[in-house]
C-alpha cells in the first residue's frame, strides 16, 4: 500500500542527498553537513512513526520529523539567500510539500487523541 508521507520523505532525502554532494563537489561543507543531517533525519523520523507504539509515539515521532524539515528549510533558505551557494528551487518545493503533508498528519492526529 502506498503512503504519500513515507514516500515524499523519501524522496525529499533523495534529493537532499544528491544537493549535499553537489555542495560536497564545489568546497560548501559546513551548511552540506547540516542540511544532510536534518533533511535525512525527516523521513528516519517518517518511518519510525510508521511502527510507533502508541498514538503519543507517533505524534512524538511526526513532531521531530516536523522539527527536522523547519531545521532543514532554515539551511535551505540560507543557500538561496547566500551569494555564494547555489540555489535547488525543486528541492525548497518538495520540502514545502513534506511539510504540508506532515502539519496535516499532526493536525489530523492530535485532534484524533483528543476526542478519545
Amino acid at each position: 500500500m502506498k503512503n504519500p508521507v513515507v514516500d515524499k520523505s523519501i524522496e525529499v532525502a533523495l534529493l537532499i542527498i544528491e544537493y549535499f554532494e553537489h555542495l560536497q563537489s564545489i568546497k560548501k561543507f559546513v551548511i552540506s553537513r547540516q542540511l544532510l543531517k536534518s533533511g535525512t533525519s525527516i523521513g528516519a523520523n517518517v518511518h519510525e512513526a510508521q511502527n510507533a507504539e502508541s498514538k503519543a509515539d507517533f505524534i512524538h515521532k511526526i513532531k521531530i520529523a516536523a522539527k527536522e524539515l523547519e531545521e532543514t528549510k532554515y539551511w535551505l533558505i540560507l543557500c538561496e539567500k547566500s551569494n555564494s551557494y547555489p540555489t535547488h528551487t525543486n528541492l525548497s518545493l518538495k520540502v514545502n510539500e513534506l511539510g504540508l503533508i506532515l502539519y496535516k498528519i499532526l493536525s489530523t492526529s492530535i485532534k484524533s487523541r483528543n476526542q478519545n
